[in-house]
């Protein structure tokens, strides 16, 4: 019986101390393990920061005409790729060009105005010196009229005085009567004419003063009427130019609304040219995760329609003015009461590298996941952020 219970006790003994270094073991592996998670935490994947909530954008040209009319011809259709400047539609000229005739024939009416006013301000001239002359003679005549009347006023005086004595006959004294009589009517009437040659002559100076005004300063081609027409053709002409409507920038035709004989409007829009080749990528990181976050650290970007078997390597090239819930339509009111935090997103703009976009490109709207490496752009950020101080101080 005593050698049956030595025997239990020491395999009782041996059992446990299996465990032991067994439990031994295992905590030393949980150990190590939590040691390596912990390092490979502070001096690896702290660095990194990702999302699932990206997304490729563009800046989408929205195509619209500058003039009205009816659309004539159509040349290009949803997913078509166009370059820039090709021809998207043409809107019917017909409008257009008679208002190129119409400005074409008053910018001509106005040179030949100008023309004719240049030309009548030395016929003006020529009239203000014969307005001098006739005030000239115009003085001649009234002092010739002064001496008459003067003449006539003395003889009457005198025929007058020898009445009483009678030595002057009623019949000689009738005459000297009527010639102050038409002395005096000449005198009246000289300056009558006098008055009115000093009016002609002040009207003829008026007028060519009027006439100088419009062409002072100025010749034929710099006339402010001419410029004003010729600015009315130029308008005209680019109006007319507006009606061939091009790609503004190179990509795929999306959302064509407009069709063949449609009439429309300046500033309908008519469809979209979205650039391809130009596409970024809206990161839309949580806030708590933007804390090392800098303009000009580098970017790995994977792509949902290519999957992990393509890889775009970009770089941060700014961030929101503010968070998606603070653009939605209908913002939250925090401030009413009934408030709860929810951690907002900030959208992160990730400038993509050209080569790799064109070895495979993307199309706007696709579901990325981004990893921001926090290690990298420290140098170009600190020039980014340095490059609006230096040009202040300049």
């Amino acid at each position: 019986m005593s050698d049956n219970t030595t025997s239990s006790t020491a395999a009782d003994a041996i059992v446990k101390k299996r465990r032991n270094t067994r439990l031994a073991m295992l905590g030393g592996v949980v150990a190590l393990a939590a040691v390596g998670s912990t390092a490979y935490w502070k001096l690896h994947a702290s660095h990194f920061v990702s999302t699932d909530n990206a997304y490729a954008a563009a800046e989408v040209a929205q195509i619209t005409p500058a003039v009205g009319g009816t659309v004539m011809e159509v040349k290009v259709s949803d997913t078509d790729a166009v370059k820039q400047g090709d021809v998207l539609l043409v809107i019917d000229p017909t409008d257009a060009q008679l208002a190129v005739a119409q400005a074409t024939a008053e910018l001509d009416r106005a040179t030949r105005r100008v023309k004719s006013l240049m030309a009548n301000d030395t016929n003006l001239s020529a009239q203000i010196s014969a307005r001098e002359a006739d005030a000239q003679r115009a003085s001649a005549q009234l002092a010739a009229a002064q001496a008459d009347f003067e003449r006539a006023k003395v003889d009457l005086q005198r025929r007058q005085a020898l009445v009483a004595s009678g030595s002057v006959s009623g019949d000689e004294l009738t005459r000297a009567k009527n010639g102050f009589d038409a002395a005096t009517a000449q005198l009246a009437a000289a300056k009558a004419a006098a008055a009115q040659v000093t009016a002609n002559q002040r009207s003829a100076v008026a007028a060519k003063e009027a006439n100088a005004a419009l062409i002072s300063q100025s010749t034929v081609d710099t006339n402010p009427e001419v410029l004003a027409a010729r600015a009315r053709l130029d308008q005209a002409k680019v109006d007319l130019a507006r009606t061939v409507i091009r790609a503004p920038l190179g990509g795929v035709v999306a959302k064509r609304m407009v069709q063949l004989g449609q009439r429309v409007q300046p500033g309908m829009p008519l469809m979209a040219v979205v650039p391809v080749d130009e596409i970024y990528v809206d990161a839309n990181f949580k806030e708590v995760q933007l804390e090392k976050v800098r303009v000009g650290q580098s970017v790995t970007l994977h792509a949902d329609i290519y999957g992990k078997g393509v890889t775009y390597q970009g770089v941060v090239e700014g961030f929101s003015g503010g968070s998606g819930s603070a653009f939605s339509a209908i913002p939250a009111q925090n401030a009413t009461g009934n408030w709860i935090k929810v951690v907002q997103r900030l959208p992160v703009r990730v400038k993509l590298d050209p080569a790799q976009l064109q070895a495979n490109p993307l199309k706007v709207g696709l579901s990325m996941h981004a990893e921001i490496d926090t290690r990298t752009g420290g140098q170009q950020a600190a020039a980014a952020a340095q490059a609006p101080r230096t040009a202040a101080a300049n």
